[in-house]
């Protein structure tokens, strides 16, 4: 008699387990294949066909990033994209030559369900479904908005494929799997904005401005989104909201800083509005509220803050922090200093900034960037300074306020605004000046070669600029001195950014 207690060798154990499931994924196939959906003979298998090569994310992620208000969008859009690149590179590469699956057999699928060009590859795991599952779970990883619209078409796209008879229900499930690790390794890779500390330290005491009482915000009707403004009056029902053009902003900021109506100053604009707002804040020892409503809003993006609701949160919180400002001596127009809560530079870029605002009523802000970009590195005259006691032929003069870091393999973000440095990044005179100015966006902070150099300074002296020499500085463009002294003011600004997790 034999033992039947005895333990089964582990042949026999996977072969067992592995019909089970063979035949759990037959039988729902079949399931699936017989029962009548409401509909689903209509979109299903268009959906399907859709998704063809990935066209369906690619056109979603479009419509994102153009639809899309503000940079999280953006954001999404392009994480979208590249966890569906790397799912779609780990299927083709290795997944599809792993496991030679035959595709089902339609004989259950009704004609009317069946894709006209069937596929012909084999049927495991599904690469629809990976790219459905990785391109949504990088958009929801970065948009939880864009990812509750996002998500239920994947999860229809993964159906259609069992509905059309194409795959089995595990070769969606292990497809899907696939699609949602390749997201979360693109995630290893570049960080999400949740992932990245908070930037700007130490925090501050701001009072709490609940419904926006005692505020009041200076909007520049002519930045890149101020419709937003009609936003804010909702939000803060009890602010005074000054909508002003372009060539009165300084004279409504003053106005608002000097009349002691107000225990804070917002603005809603650009980096360089922003800027004229955080030197007023500055000296009036009022804190800042910064709304985006640029084009860029790197200094608000960069506290955290992308949109109306993020600064309305701080404000009814009184939650705000300390931050640097960069400071040039003498300032733009006879002014003692000048400030820039981003950057500042001389060479190529001032003259790009200044082209491109001349072109851009005509041609559009991104043509007149490109225009004024192929235009300027085809300069054969670099800017000619004395930098730390040398005398040296630059393409350009480049200092930060505070670090920029890396995201991933691309610079562009600052962890702390506080850090009580600049970021100087020089690039060296010679032949090829866009080659130069690439090498050294490659190289990153706090690297040296022939071409160019970057390090972190407090201070920076540069002196024997040719008269009418351009200088920029938050994307404001003016005329350098002879003599420049570039430092920076220490925590000056207070400015109200929401908590963590808030």
């Amino acid at each position: 008699m034999s033992d039947t207690s005895a333990p089964q060798p582990a042949d026999s154990v996977r072969d067992r387990v592995t019909a089970r499931l063979g035949d759990w994924d037959r039988e729902v196939f079949h399931r699936v294949a017989t029962r009548h959906w409401p509909g689903g003979d209509l979109v299903l298998p268009r959906l399907s066909h859709a998704a063809n090569h990935g066209l369906l994310w690619f056109g979603a992620a479009a419509g994102m990033a153009v639809l899309g208000r503000g940079a999280r969008s953006r954001r999404a859009a392009v994480r979208g994209v590249a966890s569906l690149a790397l799912a779609s590179a780990a299927i083709n590469t290795v997944g599809k030559r792993s496991v030679r699956r035959a595709r089902p057999v339609r004989d259950a699928v009704p004609m009317v369900r069946q894709l006209k060009k069937q596929p012909f590859t084999t049927s495991f795991p599904s690469g629809h479904s990976a790219s459905a599952a990785a391109f949504a779970t990088g958009v929801l990883l970065e948009s939880r908005g864009w990812g509750a619209a996002v998500v239920p078409v994947a999860a229809a796209v993964a159906l259609s494929r069992v509905y059309t008879g194409v795959h089995y229900p595990g070769d969606v499930l292990a497809g899907a799997a696939l699609g949602v690790g390749a997201a979360f390794a693109v995630r290893g890779i570049v960080p999400t904005r949740s992932q990245l500390p908070a930037p700007g330290r130490p925090h501050a005491d701001a009072p709490a401005l609940p419904g926006g009482e005692e505020l009041v915000v200076v909007v520049n009707r002519a930045s890149g989104s101020a419709d937003q403004a009609a936003l804010v009056r909702d939000a803060l029902p009890r602010a005074e909201v000054l909508e002003c053009a372009p060539e009165d902003m300084p004279q409504a900021m003053e106005k608002a800083a000097a009349s002691g109506r107000c225990r804070a100053l917002g603005v809603l604009g650009g980096d360089g509005t922003v800027n004229r707002a955080a030197a007023l804040a500055a000296r009036y020892g009022l804190p800042l509220a910064v709304f985006p409503g640029g084009t860029l809003n790197h200094f608000a993006y960069d506290l955290g803050i992308e949109t109306v609701h993020d600064t309305c949160r701080a404000l009814a919180g009184g939650d705000a922090v300390r931050v640097d400002l960069g400071r040039f001596t003498p300032g733009p127009e006879g002014a003692a200093h000048g400030y820039f809560v981003n950057t500042f530079s001389l060479g190529v870029y001032p003259e790009l900034v200044r082209l491109r605002e001349r072109w851009a009523p005509r041609v559009g802000g991104w043509p007149a960037g490109v225009l004024a970009a192929l235009r300027v590195l085809r300069g054969e005259h670099p800017l000619e300074a004395e930098v730390h006691g040398r005398r040296r032929p630059l393409w350009l003069l480049f200092a930060g306020n505070c670090a920029y870091r890396r995201m991933g393999p691309t610079p562009g973000r600052r962890h702390d605004l506080a850090d009580g440095v600049l970021d100087v990044r020089v690039v060296h005179g010679g032949r090829l000046p866009g080659l130069r100015l690439l090498a050294a966006a490659l190289a990153g902070p706090l690297s040296r070669s022939p071409v160019h150099a970057a390090e972190h300074l407090r201070r920076l002296r540069v002196t024997g600029l040719a008269p009418g020499t351009p200088l920029a500085y938050d994307g404001e463009v003016t005329r350098a001195p002879r003599e420049l002294l570039i430092d920076k003011a220490d925590e000056a600004l207070t400015v109200y950014r929401p908590r963590t997790g808030s």
